[in-house]
């Protein structure tokens, strides 16, 4: 049943083949455990910009505090010329830059979308350095104008009594707020603003 090994040779050889075998198998396990680890590390680093993204896309937007618009005669017909929205931080957002945030305007007149930092538009923020244009704090407030008739070119066009207005702004995080104005039915002499 059992074999005698007298040969020392043998005996020796018997052991080195097992131990490079051993040698081989944790080697391949060593490199496939770098190999998982490598990957784990990849998929974790992905995950957490997806989640930041994400978050950011939901989170980062603008809340409006108010809207109005500057009323004025055009051709004997009293118009809207001017908007006036009042925007702020959504709660929970970061720092929203309005230079680099975009606004869509969709009507009865067609669809404009422009950048706030153009001639379009102007940005006056409550606080800080009036050249700054960074939402940092909940307590922010910034008055976005936009010039409906815009050197006479008319980035949309003048609102009349009755009409209506949807403004979506964009964030650069690619979040979106939406309002939606509507004129009242009759603008009078006396009105020079409108709160719309």
């Amino acid at each position: 049943m059992f074999e005698t090994i007298l040969d020392e040779e043998e005996r020796g050889q018997v052991g080195i083949g097992t131990l490079i075998v051993f040698i081989a198998m944790v080697l391949v396990a060593a490199i496939a455990a770098g190999v998982l680890i490598n990957t784990a590390g990849f998929l974790q680093t992905q995950a957490e910009a997806t989640g930041e993204e994400s978050t950011a896309q939901v989170s980062d937007r603008l809340q409006v505090v108010s809207q109005s618009g500057n009323v004025t005669d055009e051709g004997g017909v009293r118009v809207v010329d001017e908007l006036n929205i009042t925007v702020a931080q959504a709660p929970g957002a970061d720092n929203i830059d309005l230079s680099e945030t975009t606004i869509e305007l969709i009507g009865t007149q067609g669809q404009e979308t422009f950048q706030l930092d153009g001639s379009e538009s102007s940005i006056d923020i409550y606080t800080g350095d009036p050249a700054d244009v960074v939402l940092t704090d909940a307590s922010d407030r910034a008055d976005v104008g936009i010039d409906l008739n815009a050197g006479g070119s008319g980035v949309y066009g003048y609102l009349e009594g009755g009409d209506r207005l949807s403004l979506t702004f964009t964030t650069p995080s690619g979040a979106t707020t939406t309002a939606e104005l509507r004129v009242p039915t009759t603008l009078t002499n006396e009105q020079t603003s409108v709160r719309l």
